[in-house]
């Protein structure tokens, strides 16, 4: 850390954002393979949150690589630096009092548990979007899936680079099961364990 840079402490307080807010800020992170549901079902999230009264925002992960980590390849070290700024960036919105709903493959567990451990386990909601990697390759609108098989996109998760499940979310969904009411209703028994007024 370079010694001429000091942390400015700002004059409103996260307890004061809360309070304005109407309730405490979280983050929502939902991992999965490409094509498991995670963006669908974040930005419908995001709208029910919104319109029940909450400040809520979602983190992409093809958003995020459009703008600030457009400069990150695929390789394992990009990944975990991609993961390592939106974890940076979710702190950051967490402490503006919003509800955050991270959209990330994520597929290094150890990634997800150094957010986890950076935010707090009160604040880190994980939720694993469950489903055969046959369905993933039914939905995928890009071709990913198939541009991966055929060796044209290089570390692939779920094809030629691995997906590490979480140990204990707080939520699993087979999305190749459940709807997305479905889905979305269990999201939010589990926000409200949580203490969001949903």
């Amino acid at each position: 850390m370079n010694k001429n840079i000091r942390r400015e402490l700002s004059a409103v307080a996260r307890v004061d954002r809360e309070k304005l807010n109407g309730h405490k800020p979280l983050l929502i992170w939902l991992t999965g393979l490409s094509g498991s549901g995670k963006s669908t079902l974040s930005y419908h999230l995001e709208r029910i949150l919104f319109d029940r009264g909450l400040c809520a925002y979602v983190l992409d992960g093809d958003n995020m690589r459009h703008g600030l980590c457009s400069d990150l390849d695929f390789s394992a070290q990009a990944r975990t630096e991609n993961i390592r700024r939106v974890g940076e960036v979710a702190k950051i919105l967490l402490d503006a009092g919003l509800v955050t709903i991270s959209s990330f493959i994520s597929p290094v567990r150890e990634d997800r548990e150094k957010v986890r451990d950076a935010l707090g386990e009160d604040a880190f909601v994980e939720i694993f979007c469950s489903c055969p990697i046959e369905t993933c390759e039914a939905r995928d609108v890009k071709g990913l899936y198939q541009k991966a098989r055929e060796g044209l996109i290089p570390e692939f998760t779920g094809i030629s680079s691995p997906y590490e499940a979480p140990l204990n979310p707080a939520l699993i969904l087979d999305t190749s099961v459940l709807s997305l009411d479905e889905c979305l209703t269990k999201i939010l028994d589990v926000l409200r364990q949580r203490g969001l007024p949903v």
